[in-house]
């Protein structure tokens, strides 16, 4: 009985801080400007007729598969229509021959921007691989957990349309739900939760954290990805921004120059990872197909310069967008995935899968770029007859 009644205990304290529910939504979504649609044609994509869709057909196709789990009235994002106005589309990419063709034949292309804003910024992520042990033994001594059984994670979309996306994480501190511990506290006192198994290199995991997923290989041989599965709920910080302010140049900032300047200053290294108070939590899962990379947050496996993660307060997991931009960018990619610094109307995160190249490409990304939705033509008509076309 105790159990059953927890639930309704945070639900309740959850209804005192959605009493300000647009305040915090306010709060909460920092746009430089509404949301603005506007309709185009293929021919005036920039980009357009140079790009290979031929990848991105097979991640709309992966996505599909987690669509027809749900229902029709789901809604994709806030301009994406329901899902039964994508169920024509996906049917057709089961069978599509030709790339090009299906995309232009099933979609119209939108222009999205953030008012008068069109051009956003695009970052790069992949998939690291760190070393493990089932038991802790000479290096191997830094736990990597699983989600804790006392994580409280709670939808507050549920409780107002208008806080679709945002969540709040915590505990029970008696009747009271307070935040979960913040990395430095975890790092210093360690949990009560499972360990999946143990590593050798806190830099090393700080990376798997920041991607949120990876592989491991142990030392008896074995692999495993290392999935996703929780976040304390504490705010993302970049240490990108916290070694510009200990005075590491701010031009060429990278993955690469972040992981050269922990690994040669050891003694500062875990304070400036602790300025980061968010901190992941993992399940293990079988390798499977080694060419994906684990799964996103749509819950199917993410396909290299295929799969892109955006801000799912607005935009719907499935959608394919045409980002136009410099290279990498000038390709179809299809949401699939989330991130806790992607907060935009337009933002983007790209995956690039697994290996070196993966990370060097990655690490070193960001560039501007434009988002165009490719939404079903029957969505298109009717923003249009409602004037929310530009």
């Amino acid at each position: 009985m105790a159990r059953a009644r927890t639930p309704a205990l945070v639900l309740g304290l959850l209804f005192l801080v959605l009493a300000c529910g647009a305040g915090i939504w306010w709060y909460l979504h920092p746009q430089p400007g509404p949301l603005k649609l506007s309709k185009v044609s293929f021919a005036e994509l920039d980009g357009w007729a140079a790009t290979d869709p031929r990848a991105a057909l097979g991640a709309f196709q992966q996505s599909c598969v987690a669509l027809a789990k749900k229902p029709d009235t789901e809604p994709m994002g806030t301009y994406g229509g329901t899902l039964a106005d994508w169920r024509a589309p996906c049917a057709a990419a089961a069978q599509a021959p030709d790339a090009r063709r299906f995309f232009e034949q099933w979609f119209q292309p939108v222009a999205v921007t953030a008012g008068r804003v069109a051009q956003g910024r695009f970052t790069g992520y992949f998939e690291p691989e760190i070393k493990g042990s089932r038991t802790r033994h000479g290096a191997f001594q830094i736990p990597v957990y699983a989600k804790p059984d006392d994580l409280i994670q709670v939808d507050l979309g549920a409780f107002r349309p208008a806080l679709k996306g945002e969540r709040l994480a915590g505990r029970l501190d008696g009747m009271k739900l307070v935040p979960y511990p913040a990395r430095a506290d975890i790092e210093a006192h360690g949990l009560n939760a499972k360990i999946l198994f143990y590593t050798d290199d806190p830099v090393e995991l700080f990376f798997l954290h920041i991607q949120g997923s990876g592989r491991v290989t142990f030392d008896d041989g074995t692999t495993a990805r290392v999935a996703y599965a929780a976040q304390n709920g504490q705010p993302y910080t970049a240490i990108g921004k916290t070694l510009i302010a200990r005075g590491v140049p701010k031009d060429g900032m990278s993955l690469q120059v972040i992981r050269a300047w922990l690994k040669s200053h050891p003694a500062e290294a875990a304070e400036v990872m602790n300025s980061d108070a968010s901190y992941i939590f993992f399940s293990e899962e079988q390798l499977g197909d080694p060419r994906l990379g684990a799964k996103g947050a749509q819950g199917v496996p993410l396909t290299p310069k295929a799969s892109v993660a955006v801000d799912t307060r607005i935009h719907g997991l499935g959608t394919p967008f045409f980002v136009a931009g410099p290279a990498p960018l000038g390709r179809v990619l299809i949401a699939q995935d989330i991130g806790g610094a992607i907060r935009n109307i337009v933002r983007g995160d790209v995956y690039f899968g697994y290996g070196e190249k993966a990370e060097e490409q990655a690490g070193t990304m960001n560039q501007p770029g434009r988002f165009y939705a490719l939404l079903p033509k029957p969505v298109v008509e009717r923003l249009a007859r409602a004037g929310t076309l530009q």
